[in-house]
């Protein structure tokens, strides 16, 4: 039996209501619309088959497939919601307050019992942020940060603590995905002098000196992102800090980190300067893809080597997003960039097509692989709300667009649980679609008055890097580190050569008198007759060639050594004895 289709639940102005999904788009009967302005929040189950909502008096749960009313709850501030792996708990929290006499606040994290309606525990969670249990997939363990110490409750008996994991100042943590044993990564911010760490541990094992699988610490970490891949075998930590003591960028530093459960962990070398703007695992766990650097942002798939397999080259992106079956990849650019994407077969790296989401504020591949909601949103946009549904061959299938006076908060995909929908073959063809599609209005460069009715010059503010496979056309290894830096010095060596020949054959297309006249910085130079003379004028190009180098770098947002720095003012002496030497004097 094939599965059913997911639907799509929209949150907005007009209400709570769900949408059935391709090919239909048509809105779902059987899920009744919510009507009012009043729902603050939705869930859906992890599998798809429940849905909670609060409409700002109740909190309720129904069956998706039949609407059925399971339970409601007198919660009416109810802001988060969220249900453990197998259904069997949902988590509701309320923003926490304290009475006007002073007394501590009633506990505002409630955990219902899904079959009973009863409720199981209550906590007080102050902060909204982290403010769910973290469960292991098969529910045998849930655990909660509390004063510097991981909690940890087995098989949802929350009256008792079955284990404690402490270490000074633990600021975040994160539970393994799988089956057991489960392992927890924790991450403890360094403090007078020294660094921050992330270390990784297999429950229940805390204790004792070979309980740590692995440690890595860092400096330059306010913060850090800790994502497990799939397999539970290596953890990428995104270490950042608030501000860019060397002034290069307000976003920060970020230094991304890999952390294996075998122990092996190293920093990841990024090519190219600048911010860290996502980075995301495959489903197959075996590699990852990094979006990072100055724009035009560069965008790399990495392997559990931490080595480049495949460069996607530069352009306007500052996400990354791996279809649910992890074959296809959507490199886009949101937010303060243009909505532009690029989606690519990462098997074949061919790219399938490059369709542009204006105005996007959200993005998500549907469970069946083959599908992608965009939308734009409120409170982030609050203008032309609406969401649109792809194929990711580039067509759009259904668009809507709320009214002028409505908004649109929240659009998600029902979930399915993985393996429910198979995989499909790639496909290049763009599938056919009814809805008219507008060609997006590229904005013209401002150009000042002076110039307006003047030819045009292609003049590029930066220069585009094209992408390039990373391994050898007749191997299936990744270039080794050294292996890359001696293949871009080959490469720059036979730029040189030929652009050295081309020179070469325009000079003797010069008259005499022009060679005469030829400046010193042309490549092929007559010798002077002089062994030592030409010796010495071969080792001064060498010290220039290397300032230059030095100087390249330096613009590139490299800070240089003091000695390095003392070469470059070197340069004008070295130059003036290239000219003395070369005339003679």
């Amino acid at each position: 039996m094939a599965p059913s289709t997911p639907l799509l639940a929209v949150r907005g102005s007009e209400g709570l209501y769900m949408v059935n999904g391709p090919p239909n788009f048509t809105e779902n009967t059987v899920f009744l619309r919510e009507s009012g302005k009043n729902c603050k929040v939705y869930a859906f189950s992890k599998d798809g088959s429940l849905f909670a909502w609060c409409n700002g008096e109740k909190v309720n749960l129904v069956n998706v497939a039949d609407n059925e009313l399971l339970h409601s709850f007198n919660l009416p501030k109810a802001v988060c919601l969220e249900f453990s792996p197998k259904n069997s708990v949902l988590a509701i929290w309320q923003p926490y307050t304290t009475s006007k006499d002073g007394t501590s606040g009633v506990p505002n994290l409630q955990l219902y019992d899904v079959k009973t309606g009863k409720c199981l525990k209550s906590f007080i969670q102050k902060k909204m942020q982290n403010w769910c249990p973290s469960w292991a997939d098969d529910e045998s363990i849930c655990a909660r940060n509390v004063n510097n110490e991981v909690h940890f409750f087995e098989n949802n008996n929350f009256g008792t603590i079955a284990n404690k994991l402490h270490l000074q100042k633990i600021s975040d943590f994160v539970l393994s995905p799988g089956p057991q044993p489960c392992k927890v990564a924790v991450y403890v911010p360094g403090s007078k002098g020294a660094p921050s760490f992330v270390r990784l541990y297999q429950y229940p094992n805390f204790n004792g000196p070979h309980a740590v699988l692995a440690n890595k610490s860092f400096f330059k970490a306010d913060k850090v992102t800790m994502l497990w891949n799939k397999k539970a075998t290596a953890v990428l930590v995104i270490a950042s800090t608030d501000v860019d003591k060397t002034g290069a960028s307000y976003y920060g530093e970020q230094t991304l980190h890999y952390i294996a459960t075998n122990g092996e962990s190293a920093v990841v070398q990024l090519p190219k300067n600048g911010p860290i703007y996502d980075v995301v695992w495959n489903s197959s766990s075996t590699e990852f893809c990094a979006v990072y650097g100055f724009m035009p942002a560069k965008a790399t798939i990495f392997n559990l080597k931490c080595d480049p397999v495949f460069d996607f080259g530069t352009g306007p992106r500052n996400a990354a997003y791996y279809s649910p079956h992890g074959h296809i990849l959507v490199l886009a650019g949101f937010g303060n960039l243009r909505g532009q994407m690029e989606v690519w077969d990462v098997k074949n790296y061919k790219l399938i097509s490059k369709p542009v989401a204006s105005d996007s504020t959200y993005f998500a591949w549907c469970p069946d692989g083959e599908h992608i909601v965009t939308a734009t949103c409120a409170p982030r946009l609050r203008v032309s709300n609406g969401y649109k549904i792809w194929h990711y061959t580039g067509s759009i299938l259904h668009k809507y667009d709320v009214p002028s006076n409505a908004e649109i908060w929240q659009v998600s995909w029902q979930p399915f649980l993985d393996g429910v929908f198979p995989a499909k073959a790639v496909t290049y063809q763009a599938v056919p679609s009814e809805v008219p599609e507008k060609e997006p209005k590229v904005a013209e460069a401002y150009r000042p008055p002076a110039l307006r009715n003047k030819p045009i010059t292609s003049s590029k503010l930066h220069e585009e890097e094209p992408p390039q496979n990373m391994k050898h056309s007749g191997n299936d290894k990744p270039l080794s580190k050294t292996a890359l830096k001696n293949q871009r010095k080959h490469e720059a060596k036979k730029a040189a050569k030929q652009e050295a020949r081309s020179e070469s054959g325009q000079d003797l297309a010069l008259n005499s008198a022009q060679q005469q006249s030829t400046p010193r910085n042309v490549v092929s130079l007559p010798t002077t007759g002089d062994p030592e003379v030409d010796k010495k004028i071969k080792n001064l190009k060498k010290k220039l060639k290397a300032i230059e180098q030095l100087k390249e770098q330096a613009a590139g947002g490299k800070l240089l050594e003091k000695n390095q720095m003392e070469k470059i003012k070197k340069e004008a002496a070295l130059l003036q004895e290239l000219e003395d030497l070369e005339l003679g004097v």
